[in-house]
């Protein structure tokens, strides 16, 4: 009976960091999912700085006899991790271990609700949105695909009715977020909101809440938001399918 496999491992694959608050809100996010799907077996596992590795943890799947993993990047677009370094690691793993790469979380109309979820949660009044603009933070990236997506993004989010919505990068890109804060102000926008469009704490979020040292709210970064989670289970269901069609086939 084909159907009565045991579904795949999910491994959750994240960038790592030398700020612990990094591996805390991954793990965090980890524990929403396995509640979201208890019949689902979820391994955690770092590409940098943290342990375990993904080398590691392939490695003992293998020896445990599991024979089918779905590897989730924990990346919000498709840069360089997800095009690169992720599929080299994966491809290193132990004869036997069969193991798809599913698709990074981004973009998501789920990603959006979870952006506008924590700018509520830090204290901005939904009857304020027409009134607010916001400054679309993420870490950034060299990636000209990455860029373009996100400004995708903004666009897409400002047509649900807030004042105005920007794209600002910590990082690699320009504009910053204190320019954009700025932009928003004379653009006539009552007050501006800065929404942190990163999984975890670390460098590049930090430089996005100094960037926002003049804006009226800022947002928490996504972290464990019940929809991040939803977005991760959907990305593994899609990646587990393509593998029973090709069976199927």
């Amino acid at each position: 009976m084909h159907h009565s496999a045991p579904a795949p491992v999910l491994l959750v694959i994240a960038h790592g960091s030398r700020d612990p608050r990094h591996a805390a809100t991954v793990h965090a996010l980890v524990r929403a999912v396995r509640a979201q799907r208890p019949g689902v077996r979820v391994e955690t596992a770092f590409l940098d700085f943290n342990v375990p590795s993904v080398s590691g943890v392939l490695d003992s799947l293998a020896a445990e006899g599991v024979r089918d993993v779905v590897a989730l990047p924990l990346l919000l677009t498709r840069a360089f991790h997800a095009k690169a370094d992720i599929p080299a690691v994966l491809r290193e793993a132990p004869r036997g271990l069969r193991v798809r790469q599913a698709d990074v979380l981004g973009p998501s109309p789920l990603l959006v609700a979870a952006l506008e979820r924590r700018l509520y949660e830090a204290g901005l009044d939904p009857a304020d949105k027409p009134t607010t603009g916001v400054v679309l933070a993420s870490a950034g990236s060299s990636d000209p695909e990455a860029i373009a997506v996100i400004a995708e993004i903004a666009r897409e989010w400002r047509h649900t009715g807030w004042c105005a919505v920007r794209p600002a990068f910590a990082s690699a890109s320009l504009p910053r977020t204190e320019d954009v804060v700025r932009e928003l102000r004379d653009l006539g926008c009552e007050r501006v909101a800065v929404a942190p469009y990163v999984l975890a704490p670390g460098r590049l979020p930090d430089r996005i809440a100094a960037g926002a040292a003049d804006a009226d709210v800022l947002g928490g970064v996504l972290g464990a938001a019940p929809e991040v989670a939803r977005v991760l289970l959907r990305r593994y269901d899609a990646a587990a399918v393509r593998e029973l069609l090709a069976v199927g086939a």
